[in-house]
């Protein structure tokens, strides 16, 4: 019988894949925006086995400054793709826009170097599929940045499902919205430029509950259904988003959006119990787990570590021991694919199936 016990969330703050290498991974950083410089570089510089020592931006004093700030070799688009400075960095993570992340991580591959980029892979599926091809092409890791596959609280809880803690998931709702234009982001911003993009809320938050939720079930979407709404400075892309996603045996109504009170939240309703993670998808942010079940309730706040160190340890672990990454290109592509099914159902206003 397997043990669908509490206790799997005892020591919730561990890692679960670590080996204890030997060795440093030194990372290339391309692009300089806000989230990079502010999330991304200071978690590659407080891991323990990736050190930033390069960085790329077409922004000459963001690229001089965050050159000195990490004591790194700064360079522009063009000197990166020309192989610049290629012997200063062994892997590279890509956080430009959407659609600029195919020809960023073409280099890579051009130079042997393996990629953690950011989601959502690409602006569209055909992108997606070309990034996937040229790593394998090249024979170089792909790592989709998937931040929450690392959260150890995500972990413990997928370990919970996978134990048949809450006995077979049958349901599960998730939400993610923030207001994009607050604070000092205005209209002027690539998010809201479908090109750049390829999509508005649903590409840039709401693949978290769908792939926090994959994650979970250790499942693929079958088929899905959804609507868009925009208005005002959203344009082209969706300011709100509302899509269901068939899984083989269970459903999901998730949504997501960029305006209105900022929420982050999933939940996982089985045939023997149900579990809610509040404040799911911040980043570091102090989640909020509560696990309902048979055997009682537990409640936990205030565990677990910076996910965003933590996913790029264990993507450089993943280099190190030779081991693939779960959040690989291929996952990666599939949400593209998923959210460019979500895009045709809203459009046809029919349930679209995944191949």
């Amino acid at each position: 019988m397997p043990d669908t016990s509490l206790d799997v969330f005892t020591g919730p703050d561990r890692r679960d894949w670590d080996t204890t290498p030997d060795g440093i991974v030194r990372m290339a950083v391309v692009g300089l925006g806000n989230y990079a410089r502010t999330v991304s570089l200071p978690a590659i510089a407080e891991s323990e086995y990736c050190v930033p020592t390069v960085v790329v931006s077409g922004t000459e004093t963001s690229r001089i400054e965050t050159a000195r700030e990490y004591d790194a070799v700064g360079l522009t688009y063009e000197q990166y793709a020309d192989g610049e400075a290629e012997d200063e960095y062994d892997a590279v993570y890509v956080a430009t826009p959407n659609r600029l992340h195919l020809p960023h991580v073409e280099t890579a591959a051009e130079h042997g170097k393996s990629v953690i980029c950011e989601k959502p892979l690409e602006a569209t599926a055909n992108r997606a599929r070309k990034a996937v091809a040229v790593c394998e092409e090249a024979e170089v890791t792909l790592m989709t940045a998937y931040r929450m596959q690392a959260d150890p609280v995500v972990r413990r809880l997928r370990e919970f499902v996978r134990q048949g803690g809450l006995g077979d998931p049958v349901r599960l709702f998730g939400n993610f919205s923030f207001d994009v234009l607050g604070g000092s982001n205005g209209p002027d911003q690539w998010r809201l430029d479908d090109h750049l993009a390829g999509g508005g809320a649903l590409m840039d938050v709401g693949v978290y509950p769908l792939n926090t939720s994959r994650f979970l079930l250790e499942a693929d979407p079958v088929a899905v259904w959804g609507t868009t709404r925009t208005s005002g400075p959203f344009g082209d892309v969706d300011e709100h988003v509302d899509f269901g996603v068939e899984f083989p045996e269970a459903i999901g109504n998730f949504s997501a959006s960029f305006s209105g009170h900022s929420n982050a939240e999933l939940s996982i309703h089985g045939t023997e119990g149900r579990v809610t993670l509040r404040n799911a998808f911040g980043v570091n942010a102090d989640r909020q787990l509560t696990v309902e079940t048979t055997e009682g309730t537990l409640d936990l706040e205030g565990f677990g570590r910076d996910e965003t160190v933590e996913e790029f340890d264990y993507f450089a672990h993943c280099l190190l021991t030779g081991e693939e990454p779960e959040p690989d290109g291929h996952d990666g592509l599939v949400d593209v694919e998923t959210a460019m099914a979500v895009y045709r159902a809203a459009t046809e206003g029919r349930r679209v199936e995944l191949d």
